[in-house]
């Protein structure tokens, strides 16, 4: 069983998701370091408190993987002194729009026809073995700022699960974590006081039944058929994992070797 570091996580009021991703154990016996890199959800609700205790890591970059649609309904970040906000979208913000204002207002028959009978896990694993093929580059600009001077740094979406989520897994490939501590990260998003709050429009009973919410649920879940799929999908386009950093990402064995150096101890 891998042995994790453990929590030492504040409970900030305004921004969901948030952790120190240190602490994860590496193939070859390292573990990355505390205080380097960190995953949550938007920072567009953060209170004065959340901001303060944000200014306090000493962060230098924070990676804001959100579109337009989502800042949009969400505002933006707030602002961080002295940090660096760099806007890398990993999903086209016309991508599924008639989906989630579905998901949204949608009545249950909708719902049913839209989410039922496994399409709602389905289209999670196609966006996520969509992101690992076609978003190349914006995760090749992660790791090679991260190995060049981008540390401490902080990676959010929305809900800090899927977007998120992926960008923190192929960092923790490209430093050889172990795959098993990397899924029990990823599965940490699920805990009660981190998952996204559902929003749905309406004043019905159904708006929040127990049936749609159980058929909402694969898309706020973070489940491990999710995370397979995308490496899977790392294995099934570049053959490895190796190939998939130096061909699809660009990133040599030298960044590999400088990001271990900023993220490991």
């Amino acid at each position: 069983m891998t042995q994790q570091v453990p929590s030492t996580e504040p409970e900030l009021t305004g921004v969901r998701n948030f952790r120190d991703v240190g602490g994860l154990p590496t193939v070859d016996g390292r573990r990355v370091r505390q205080g380097v890199l960190f995953r949550s959800g938007h920072l567009a609700h953060a209170t004065e408190e959340d901001a303060a205790f944000l200014a306090s890591l000493g962060l230098h970059t924070v990676f804001d993987f959100r579109n337009a649609a989502d800042k949009k309904l969400e505002g933006p970040d707030v602002e961080l002194p002295g940090v660096r906000n760099v806007s890398l979208p990993l999903t086209d913000p016309a991508d599924g729009a008639e989906f989630w204002k579905m998901v949204r207002d949608g009545d249950l028959e909708q719902l049913r026809r839209l989410l039922s009978g496994g399409r709602a896990a389905n289209r999670m694993i196609a966006s996520y073995r969509t992101i690992i093929r076609q978003r190349t580059a914006e995760h090749s600009r992660v790791l090679h700022a991260l190995a060049e001077d981008s540390v401490p740094a902080l990676m959010h979406c929305a809900a800090g699960k899927d977007r998120a989520g992926l960008s923190i897994a192929v960092t923790l490939l490209a430093l050889g974590v172990e795959r098993e501590a990397i899924v029990a990260d990823y599965l940490e998003s699920n805990a009660k006081h981190r998952r996204y709050k559902v929003y749905r429009n309406g004043s019905s009973p159904d708006t929040y039944s127990p049936e749609v919410m159980e058929l909402l649920s694969p898309l706020f879940d973070a489940r491990v058929e999710y995370l397979t799929a995308a490496i899977e999908t790392v294995e099934e386009t570049w053959g490895g994992v190796d190939a998939y950093l130096e061909q699809g990402l660009g990133v040599t064995e030298q960044v590999r070797e400088r990001l271990r150096g900023r993220l490991l101890d």
